[in-house]
């Protein structure tokens, strides 16, 4: 059964952070605005199974990481008891708090809220379907699709099995088990493996790549690969796995690899966490003229519009980098491109944070980028061996780097691994959107004892020298 047509100035097709942040910069506009997703209350894959549910865990596992290395200090805890009951409660209340609190700025915004799957009848119209069975047809000037995505998988592998976990069911955590095989090297398999090491799995990482976090610079990668091989069971690498079986105690694993001596292992659980992939399809995009690439994701221009003048498409279904952050400024673009103004997505920088412990970040140009394109560059590190604030911490094992243009000394790049450098990027990416230089980065007077010395001070080391570390200078003449 389909209701009558409503109409709508604005239709947002998914409420994650890209899509209720299209949705409200629109309302603000004073356009009239209709927003659609599966989910009772706005916050999509971020707020419900993703960047929130994940980062609650993670504070958890660095809470008993702490208890633990607090003995170097002379500080003695009894072993940490876990309530997983109480701890999964907890998370859970962390997401209702937001997604509620994202519902009360939608309806303060007057906005319509449509719970239910929407799919384009044409380039002007939208069916929305909901779980009775019925449905809603409403017609719109322009969409603004920000469906996201969902975990990928490796189909040879799959099987029936709820010791089969994908990102979204580990973060529910269901259990705790006592071994966990995590395929996939990249950021959401090494922040799962951090959460249920700390929590008490033996936990075993297997990629196929030759280096956890394929892409990310070696040097950032190195202090994080050191600590997690302390954390981790194994972690082996250039590994393939050919098959997973269920088996009366749990998952066996037939794999292959240069440090792999048994040709099969059975662990308690697995989970898969081999990238995720754009929610492009089902949505009846081929009444429309939005065109999909080969991999899923929607073309659009620098103002977010794709092929079909009547809609834009923002976030994860455009491509990379698939963050929260990035589809957040792209929707707010969209919203401001149907209002009429002259915007347009085009950043210089946008940050990339690794939540493990310790923590990966990166903005601008990495090394690994300046050498594929064969580009001149200046390399500054800064490694927090010599930085007073993480001797303090009992955490030197860090590292700050700086990229630069050897000619201009303009800041093309900055890549932090040590404790907190999902915090410390923001300054990066603001020089970089600045058009800083490095010199601009060390004249600026930062605060002492703190982490955010050592951007400064590899600032500093890009004009050759840095109060902390002693370099022999050349003689003049």
């Amino acid at each position: 059964m389909t209701e009558k047509e409503k109409s709508t100035r604005v239709a947002v097709i998914g409420a994650g952070p890209g899509g209720y942040a299209a949705a409200f910069m629109a309302a603000d506009l004073g356009l009239d605005v209709t927003m659609i997703d599966l989910d009772p209350y706005p916050g999509g894959t971020c707020l419900y199974r993703g960047c929130i549910p994940s980062k609650a865990l993670l504070h958890a596992a660095k809470i008993l990481t702490e208890a633990r290395e607090a003995e170097h200090w002379g500080i003695q805890f009894a072993e940490p008891k876990v309530d997983v009951d109480k701890l999964r409660a907890a998370t859970a209340q962390v997401v209702d708090q937001m997604t509620k609190g994202v519902g009360m700025l939608s309806t303060a915004r007057k906005i319509r809220s449509v719970q239910g799957r929407a799919e384009f009848l044409d380039s002007t119209s939208i069916r929305v379907h909901f779980g009775d069975g019925k449905a809603e047809e409403i017609a719109f000037d322009y969409a603004i699709l920000a469906t996201g995505s969902r975990p990928a998988a490796l189909e040879h592998l799959m099987i029936e099995s709820d010791r089969l976990m994908n990102s979204t069911d580990a973060l529910e955590l269901p259990d705790v088990p006592k071994t966990l095989l995590a395929i996939g090297g990249g950021y959401i398999g090494l922040e799962l493996a951090t959460v249920y090491a700390a929590l008490g799995s033996k936990v075993t990482v297997v990629d196929i790549a030759p280096t956890i976090l394929l892409g990310a610079d070696k040097d950032l990668v190195r202090p994080l690969k050191k600590r997690m091989d302390g954390v981790c069971e194994a972690i082996y690498l250039d590994t393939t796995i050919h098959k997973l079986e269920e088996t009366k105690k749990g998952i066996r694993v037939t794999w292959e690899g240069p440090e792999i001596t048994t040709k099969t292992k059975t662990f308690d659980k697995v989970l898969m966490s081999v990238g995720r992939k754009p929610n492009s399809s089902g949505l009846g995009l081929n009444t429309t003229k939005v065109q999909i690439d080969g991999r899923g994701f929607i073309s659009v221009d620098e103002q977010m519009r794709t092929d079909d003048p009547r809609i834009l498409a923002i976030g994860d279904l455009v491509g990379q980098p698939m963050l929260a952050h990035k589809a957040t400024h792209e929707g707010i673009v969209a919203a401001e491109v149907i209002a009429g103004r002259r915007v347009a997505f085009e950043p210089r920088c946008i940050p990339a944070v690794v939540y493990t412990d310790p923590q990966v970040a990166w903005v601008g140009l990495t090394e690994t980028e300046a050498k594929d394109q064969k580009r001149k560059v200046k390399v500054a590190r800064f490694p927090w061996s010599a930085s007073g604030r993480a001797t303090t911490l009992n955490r030197n094992d860090g590292v700050t780097k700086i990229i630069a243009d050897p000619e201009t000394d303009e800041l093309l790049g900055v890549g932090i691994c040590g404790d907190g450098a999902g915090e410390l990027i923001a300054e990066a990416a603001l020089a970089i959107e600045m058009g800083a230089t490095a010199r601009d980065l060390s004249l600026t007077i930062h605060p002492h004892p703190t982490l955010t010395e050592t951007i400064m001070e590899s600032a500093e080391l890009v004009g050759g020298r840095t109060t902390h570390i002693y370099k022999a200078q050349k003689k003049k003449g």
